[in-house]
């Protein structure tokens, strides 16, 4: 099947969003693997008919990963995300790799979600979340959530955190931020995270993006205008900037691994990354290419 790609909008969600980063060839062959279990901040509305719930487990916390109130944003958010991740293929979501397991761990109350519509968390409060989603298995972690006001302890643990990530071959990816600002953060400047920037559908970086040295060496461009994705009722849902782009590199990251289940964390991160460009100087990072992730890693491993 290698080489060969299926005709747009042969699965549900915005095709064009998967062409545009090499997901469509990827997803044909592999709906990924229960093995590679994704970890997302929720809350989510786990009833959702279009998502696979039996491939969703809750992961305890302070506070619950199941939705108290559908029509609160975070919890519309999260869905969002969730639905770009494991909704069922053929729903109006992306639906990048339902095979896969979807570890949920809320860290914030449902009404914490800022203009941006990207939910907020403290450095602790985060670095918390990042322990307790590796110790359930977690093999990748999808950070689409923003920083509120880190503080130097919180940005210790929180380094401690994506280091322990490394150690235990975790691959971390997470939005860059949508101030348009040129600088980084704890998360975004760690060398094992994967930052994620928006990409409109033409290919271009969006101005709301946050870039920087880090940004630019080791993230990655995805989708992030116009996503359209499930809503917490049975509404779908649109949105943009990088909180909507990170679970493309999670799901690319997910498929890529379940076609290689033997692969290492480093290989995998490598194949995505690097695939790209594998040389890199600027401040914006190159677009995501999924299938040619799969292609460097069927080389590398033939």
């Amino acid at each position: 099947m290698a080489g060969l790609s299926p005709r747009a909008g042969q699965f549900g969600g915005r095709s064009d969003c998967l062409d545009l980063v090499g997901l469509t060839p990827l997803m044909a062959r592999t709906s990924g693997r229960p093995e590679i279990p994704i970890a997302l901040i929720g809350p989510v509305a786990l009833d959702h008919p279009d998502l696979a719930a039996q491939n969703i487990r809750e992961v305890p916390g302070k506070l619950p990963g199941v939705c108290a109130d559908a029509g609160d944003a975070a919890c519309a958010h999260g869905t969002f995300i969730a639905g770009i991740l494991a909704a069922r293929r053929m729903s109006v979501a992306p639906a990048i790799c339902p095979g896969c397991r979807l570890l949920v761990r809320p860290i914030f109350s449902e009404a914490s979600v800022n203009d941006e519509q990207m939910p907020r968390a403290s450095a602790g409060e985060l670095a918390d979340a990042i322990i307790d989603v590796i110790d359930a298995g977690a093999r990748v972690i999808n950070l689409s959530v923003a920083l509120q006001g880190p503080s130097a302890r919180g940005g210790r643990s929180l380094q401690e955190a994506l280091d322990f990530a490394l150690r235990r071959g975790i691959v971390v990816v997470a939005a860059a931020g949508n101030q348009g600002a040129v600088g980084g953060s704890v998360i975004t400047c760690h060398p094992w995270v994967i930052p994620v920037v928006a990409y409109d559908l033409r290919g271009r970086p969006m101005d709301l993006s946050n870039l920087g040295a880090s940004i630019g060496r080791c993230g990655l461009g995805a989708p992030g205008e116009a996503v359209t994705s499930l809503g917490a009722t049975a509404t779908p849902l649109t949105l943009g900037g990088t909180s909507a782009g990170t679970p493309f590199v999670s799901g690319a990251v997910a498929l890529t691994w379940s076609e290689f289940p033997g692969a290492s964390a480093a290989e995998v991160r490598s194949a995505v990354t690097q695939a790209a460009a594998p040389r890199r100087t600027a401040i914006v990072p190159p677009l995501l290419n999924a299938w040619a992730s799969y292609q460097a890693m069927s080389m590398a491993r033939s």
